[in-house]
């Protein structure tokens, strides 16, 4: 993961330069091939939750939402790593009653909310999270309501099941490239690997979806619509993927993963982004991913939610000003 990787972004404390996080990044045109990369491309990632729309894939171009009568904001919540919030929990609960399914049916585990509003709330009354907090529960009910349309059975997340097979098959569809393995996810889901050049070739896939008809290509551009109208469902307040879609001069799909993943849409442009910080730092990639969408004419520097992620602030416990976390040169020259 090292090997060949390159300056992402550094951490100031004062006149210092006090640590630096390296990884890569991959910009793929819209036919696919490496338009910009700052690393290696060939490296194999697991592209773990930035992967959600691809998932997210056979349960459109099966017909499995069209027969569910699925709206735009719950195949948002399809592709999200949502924080929990009553918005997202309530959501999933109404998607899986109308589906005859409950909170028993998911397979992804019990999470504690993202937000901290409802986190503290559920603290005081001391109540206990459930699987709708988790932040994959939306993905999870797509999951669900796959695994109803194809008639399959309740074991959905395990890697021989129809809907993970099916997952696989969209995965390499629009990678262009087979995946070597996969590892199970923190929602109990199979994340199939692949390579940097090949998750910013599928990204470029997703943004070029609309100009062709496929089922496959209709379903991605009916997700990144959906993305792009929800950003609030696809990860909550305050999130960077939230933030940097509300603050893009353009239309522009984004989505994290966990252990330091980006990826960015950008059907207008017919680009694809992909972000890996090696060491798996959320901060890194974050103000890599702003970094990139500033160098593309995406995102303006000036603006305040993306200078946040940009280049944000770093405070010591009395609220004081030390640092900064700067976005390397090399990624906005």
């Amino acid at each position: 993961m090292l090997l060949d990787a390159a300056p992402l972004a550094e951490v100031w404390r004062g006149p210092i330069a006090e640590s630096e996080h390296v990884g890569h990044v991959v910009v793929a045109g819209p036919g696919g091939d490496v338009a910009e990369a700052w690393g290696a491309p060939g490296t194999v990632v697991l592209p773990r939750s930035s992967a959600k729309m691809i998932q997210a894939l056979p349960l459109v171009a099966s017909g499995a939402a069209e027969a569910a009568g699925l709206t735009a904001r719950q195949l948002a919540l399809a592709c999200a790593s949502h924080e929990g919030a009553p918005r997202h929990a309530d959501g999933v609960a109404d998607w899986l009653a109308a589906r005859g399914l409950s909170e028993a049916d998911l397979r992804c585990g019990p999470q504690p909310p993202r937000d901290k509003v409802l986190k503290h709330e559920m603290l005081r009354a001391g109540e206990t999270p459930t699987q709708l907090h988790n932040n994959c529960s939306g993905k999870h009910a797509g999951f669900l309501t796959l695994m109803q349309h194809l008639g399959a059975g309740a074991e959905y997340h395990e890697a021989d099941h129809p809907v993970q097979r099916a997952a696989l098959e969209a995965f390499e569809a629009v990678t262009d490239a087979p995946s070597p393995c996969y590892g199970i996810d923190g929602c109990s889901a199979p994340n199939f690997a692949t390579t940097m050049q090949a998750m910013a070739r599928a990204m470029a896939t997703f943004a070029t979806a609309h100009t062709r008809s496929g089922a496959l290509d209709r379903a991605a551009a009916r997700l990144v619509r959906a993305m792009i109208a929800h950003p609030k469902d696809v990860a909550g307040e305050g999130r960077a993927c939230t933030l940097l879609m509300q603050a893009a001069r353009e239309p522009a799909a984004l989505k994290t993963g966990a252990e330091g993943f980006f990826v960015a849409i950008l059907p207008e442009r017919g680009l694809g982004v992909a972000v890996k910080a090696a060491d798996g730092a959320t901060r890194a990639a974050e103000s890599a991913i702003a970094a990139v969408l500033v160098r593309l004419g995406v995102l303006d520097p000036a603006h305040p939610e993306v200078a946040r992620f940009l280049r944000p602030e770093i405070r010591n416990f009395r609220g004081l000003v030390t640092g900064r976390i700067e976005p390397a040169a090399a990624l906005l020259a």
